[in-house]
């Protein structure tokens, strides 16, 4: 477009606009005003279906409007007289948020925030106190300073309750109501590091393991379980002091942290309290539960994490429960080094378990009547080349870490295995059968039946080649569970020995509902034949007395001198065992002995002097 010079034409001016007419004039109002009732139809629909209260403060004048919905939400009756000081609103605000709301009004009238937003609580009508969110935006002057602030408060009671019981249910067991794991670490954490501020006085953690509650959940279901944990988490609560915290860590897991303890006998006093009142039974759906706990106790030490404190608590209780449950103890050094030689342990027995490298070592059962070999017993020994270490310490050790299975399949198979050969080659006769020992851990194993007679088929064996040692006491603990597993497991011939037999609770009636083929006298008895003890010998004659009221054998363990071999014939017992005739020895030596066993060697020690 060209530029206009000096001597270009001036443009000419512009037309004025025409005049509006009177009716086009009427018609603009109408339809402002049309549009303006439309405008505060729109809003105050939009504020009804919101719900909220609306609220407007004349910062000038100093007057406060609350709609009537304002007024509703918190139960309260409208006002007469209008408009009303902003001071009757702040004084309905609960004394704990009256700062905090008083400070975002005052930061948003200065400016220092966009716009004004609270949660915080109302005094209901009722009394009580309901939840609101109140939010607002000043109007200012062209100075900047408000003149007017308008908003809206909401009530949000309920979704505040919700967050409120989220919050309480992350930190609290949903069966018992106590602190979770989460919560009680927490407050151990808080309660470390005031005391590294304050070491004086200190604090204690007990760990607690309920006894034998799989039993409970096993025969009487796990509604009853349940419950049992609800009964004992009410009385733990009683037995502490106030200002202690009880949790429930998972399971039949309780922890309390104690406040204030001076010194391990005060703690103790705590754990004792805490014993007795588990005492008395409890009460569930008809049944008279007893229910006893294993406490460890574990006491703040410098530089100790809430984990390590814990950890100790649970290394001590471990102790109590070794030492016979329903007890306590106090942590120390030497209990940590034990464990960790156990641990140490375990994953010795673990890869010593998967490559099979478990020696197997047999002893001879023999007949006193003709000196024969009848039977052996097959015992896992610890190899030779990784140390010295006794059954008595690893055999615990697989049937806590699950491990019993594993070692006692590969026992099985390796020992019938040898007497399979042994027959083969003549040094046995067909009448010599092989003892197996059997876990009580092995008794849940559903596999089991099939496992043992797979093995006796591989090796071409009678059932009645296999012998399995059980303890009375495993017999008895759930004798219906039991009976079924040995109707299962002894079918086709398979016999069954009671191990250790007198330092259970067997009764005549029990041993009848079993297939039991044999009675194993613990060789603690036989120790004290010949001695002037005299109750060894007295169990052992009422231990024969009964077997053979029962039709049932009797084999001697712990046979060490010609003196107890001759008593233990006196007696009437069969069959015995014992350094007397061999120790346990490996396959190989096994098979010596056997090549050059006399018979009448053994005879000629019944009459020996």
């Amino acid at each position: 477009m060209a530029l206009a010079t000096e001597h270009s034409p001036a443009p000419a001016p512009a037309a004025p606009a025409p005049p509006v007419p009177a009716d086009s004039q009427t018609l603009t109002q109408r339809r402002a005003v049309t549009d303006l009732a439309r405008s505060e139809e729109r809003y105050a629909l939009a504020v009804r279906a919101a719900n909220d209260g609306i609220w407007d403060w004349d910062l000038i004048s100093d007057t406060l409007y609350l709609s009537p919905r304002w007024h509703a939400i918190l139960g309260r009756p409208q006002p007469e007289g209008g408009d009303l000081g902003p001071e009757t609103w702040f004084e309905l605000v609960h004394p704990a948020d009256l700062t905090r709301v008083r400070a975002a009004v005052r930061e948003h009238l200065e400016g220092r925030s966009p716009h004004l937003r609270a949660e915080h609580r109302m005094r209901h009508g009722d009394g009580g106190w309901r939840w609101v969110l109140t939010r607002g935006l000043a109007t200012r002057a062209e100075d900047g300073r408000a003149t007017r602030m308008a908003g809206s408060m909401s009530d949000v009671t309920d979704r505040r309750l919700a967050q409120l019981r989220l919050a309480h249910d992350a930190l609290h067991d949903s069966l018992t109501g106590l602190p979770n794991r989460t919560l009680f670490m927490d407050r151990v954490r808080q309660t470390l590091a005031r005391l590294t501020r304050d070491p004086r006085p200190a604090c204690a953690v007990l760990f607690m393991d309920v006894d034998r509650f799989k039993l409970v959940n096993d025969s009487l279901s796990h509604a009853v379980g349940d419950k049992l944990l609800v009964a004992l988490a009410a009385r733990l609560a009683t037995a502490v002091r106030p200002g202690d915290t009880v949790a429930r860590l998972g399971g039949d897991e309780f922890a309390v942290l104690l406040q204030e303890i001076g010194d391990p006998a005060e703690a103790m006093l705590v754990a004792d309290r805490i014993l007795e009142a588990l005492r008395p039974s409890f009460e569930i759906d008809g049944h008279d539960l007893f229910s006893s706990i294993s406490v460890g106790v574990a006491l703040h030490g410098a530089e100790l994490t809430p984990a390590d404190l814990l950890a100790n608590a649970d290394i001590a209780m471990y102790h109590a429960k070794r030492r016979g449950r329903g007890r306590a103890a106090v942590f120390d050094e030497a209990m940590r080094r034990r464990v960790v030689d156990r641990l140490a342990r375990e994953n010795e027995l673990r890869q010593v378990v998967q490559c099979a490298l478990l020696d197997i070592h047999y002893q001879p059962i023999v007949s006193l009547a003709t000196g024969d070999i009848c039977g052996m017993e097959a015992l896992a020994r610890w190899p030779a080349d990784w140390g010295k270490v006794s059954p008595s310490e690893f055999i615990p050790i697989a049937e806590d870490t699950g491990l019993i299975g594993a070692l006692w399949r590969h026992v099985l198979r390796t020992a019938l295995g040898s007497l399979a050969a042994w027959r083969r080659r003549g040094l046995i006769s067909d009448e010599v059968c092989m003892s197996v020992n059997l876990s009580g851990r092995q008794l849940d194993d559903p596999g089991l039946a099939a496992e043992l007679h797979a093995a006796i088929q591989r090796n071409q064996l009678p059932p009645a080649a296999l012998k399995l040692e059980i303890t009375e006491s495993t017999l008895i603990a759930e004798p219906e569970h039991t009976r079924d597993v040995f109707a299962d497991v002894c079918s086709g011939g398979v016999g069954l020995h009671l191990d250790d037999f007198g330092t259970g609770y067997s009764s005549l009636s029990a041993l009848h509902r079993f297939p039991v083929d044999a009675l194993k006298i613990d060789r603690s008895f036989v120790a004290e034949l010949g001695s002037d003890r005299e109750g060894g010998e007295v169990i052992i004659r009422s231990t024969v007395a009964m077997a053979h009221s029962l039709g049932l054998p009797v084999i001697a363990e712990g046979i060490e001198v010609p003196a107890q071999l001759r008593r233990l014939r006196s007696l009437g017992c069969e069959f015995g065992q014992g350094h007397l005739f061999s120790p346990a020895v490996s396959a190989t030596d096994m098979a010596a002995l056997l090549a050059r066993w006399s018979p009448a060697e053994i005879v000629a020690l019944f009459s020996a002097a």
